[in-house]
């Protein structure tokens, strides 16, 4: 249950953090209730994670997570490139995530 209610976090951050460039600095409604509502989801969620999972390990997934997924959002939604470098660092974010998860005895499997 834990891990639904993260990627659940995660969905709704990158969600809310997606339409922030549509909200066009909260001066499009429909955009702005959605980022409002995704935040608002992203942190009840995470809270509730938080009873069961360390604070560090949980923001390391929910913000490594959402970077990546931003960032190809940022791609195929807005035409936003990313140089290699970015990609490596990407790769990085995820290798991170994978092997705090996987290989760490401070997350409860």
């Amino acid at each position: 249950m834990t891990y639904l209610l993260l990627i659940i976090a995660i969905v709704a951050e990158v969600i809310a953090t997606s339409a922030l460039k549509a909200a066009e600095g909260f001066t499009r409604p429909l955009p702005s209730i959605v980022v409002v509502i995704g935040y608002a989801i992203a942190f009840y969620c995470l809270s509730l994670v938080l009873r069961t999972m360390p604070v560090g390990i949980a923001y390391a997934v929910w913000s490594g997570v959402g970077i990546v997924l931003v960032a190809a959002i940022g791609a195929v939604l807005y035409g936003q490139k990313l140089d290699l470098a970015a990609i490596i660092g990407l790769g990085f974010i995820i290798a991170g995530v994978l092997i705090v998860n996987l290989l760490s005895k401070t997350v409860s499997h």
